[in-house]
């Protein structure tokens, strides 16, 4: 892996997700930060005085001093890689826009996830759908890749490695307890919502969920610039989303059913996934965890406080494995929302593209 510098700009950096590639960028040694972007409104102003900063370490001294841009593609010509934290409503023609640029943007948003053109990349579950990227530079163009939803992000990494392992899973039935910095915090949702309370309703969440993972987990078409998504018979998925008094760390009860028959023991689950490697291991990406799935034995784990951080947040958790009943297995699985199913995904992927010569 090269070690110089890449030059990397930060669109929607006053907002949550947008805060958090900043944490994650500030000291990284792959990349220097150089661009913030935001709104018109915070544009021209010290990043400290445009932004709340809600993280809960402190704002990096480089970046509290640093002049807020417009989100231009004028103003990140210089940028080899380009984070995206805009909101939906607004990432669209502004990421379309850098793409057209010959700009390479990763986002976190869900405009283009269902692009057929678009990766969409949970780094440590299918980092070689970055390989389309490699031929969409041989032609000259800027490309895009879209993170996942922070729900699908921890849910498809232990689903990957059974695959792998077993073959086709063609039912899941899924319930997650989501964290409520997924909602952000403006609006985000107010203590009287959530307090001694759960919300059993996430606006859009339970399609991302019951979609996304047909992507994410197909092959790389023939064409070599998109995918073989799943059908929706081959891989049927059923989703209930719901918001609970958790800060950070989304953990999801699944039960799923393999193709094959008979499927796998709860020890051969177990044993597939504790022994999963990620191609971003191999790599050498700074970011890569040391485990990619943490699989406990304890009836009571995972639990979001005690294990969302493990491998700095890059790494699974996954707990309660024993045989299904009416499907074939189920389990909980642990993921940090706003590190792996969000900024620090990005910043994974870029470390992939770097390592690949990509950026």
């Amino acid at each position: 892996m090269s070690s110089q510098l890449k030059k990397a700009g930060v669109l929607g950096a006053t907002g949550s997700v947008g805060q958090r590639f900043m944490q994650l960028l500030a000291d990284h040694p792959d990349f220097d930060l150089a661009v913030l972007g935001a709104s018109s409104r915070s544009a021209g102003k010290k990043y400290v005085d445009a932004a709340e900063w809600k993280q809960a370490s402190l704002l990096p001294t480089k970046v509290a001093d640093m002049i807020v841009k417009e989100c231009t593609p004028e103003n990140f010509k210089e940028c080899d890689v380009v984070f995206s934290g805009l909101d939906a409503d607004y990432a669209g023609d502004i990421e379309k826009a850098f793409v057209d640029a010959g700009l390479v943007i990763i986002s976190n948003a869900k405009n283009y996830r269902r692009a057929e053109n678009v990766p969409l990349v949970v780094p440590t579950c299918n980092p070689e759908h970055l390989d389309i990227c490699a031929n969409l530079k041989k032609q000259g163009k800027g490309f895009q890749i879209c993170i996942s939803n922070c729900s699908t992000a921890g849910m498809v990494v232990p689903l990957k490695a059974l695959q792998e392992k077993f073959g086709p899973i063609t039912t899941m039935i899924v319930t997650t307890m989501q964290a409520v910095s997924g909602a952000g915090f403006s609006p985000g949702i107010s203590s009287m919502d959530i307090l001694d309370n759960l919300i059993p309703y996430i606006s859009g969440e339970e399609d991302k969920l019951e979609w996304e993972p047909r992507k994410i987990l197909a092959n790389i078409a023939s064409d070599g610039v998109s995918f073989d998504i799943i059908p929706e018979e081959d891989f049927k998925i059923s989703a209930a989303c719901n918001r609970v008094a958790v800060i950070d760390g989304h953990t999801e009860c699944l039960s799923i059913k393999f193709k094959q028959s008979p499927p796998p023991s709860v020890e051969e689950v177990k044993a597939a996934l504790r022994e999963f490697r990620s191609p971003v291991q191999d790599l050498g990406c700074h970011s890569a965890p040391k485990n990619i799935i943490h699989v406990f034995e304890q009836p009571n784990r995972p639990q979001p406080r005690l294990d969302r951080d493990r491998d700095a947040g890059y790494a699974c958790s996954v707990g309660r494995v024993r045989e299904d009943p009416v499907l074939d297995i189920k389990f909980v699985v642990l993921s940090h929302n706003t590190i792996l199913g969000a900024a620090g995904s990005g910043i994974l992927i870029a470390e992939v593209l770097k390592a690949k010569e990509l950026i």
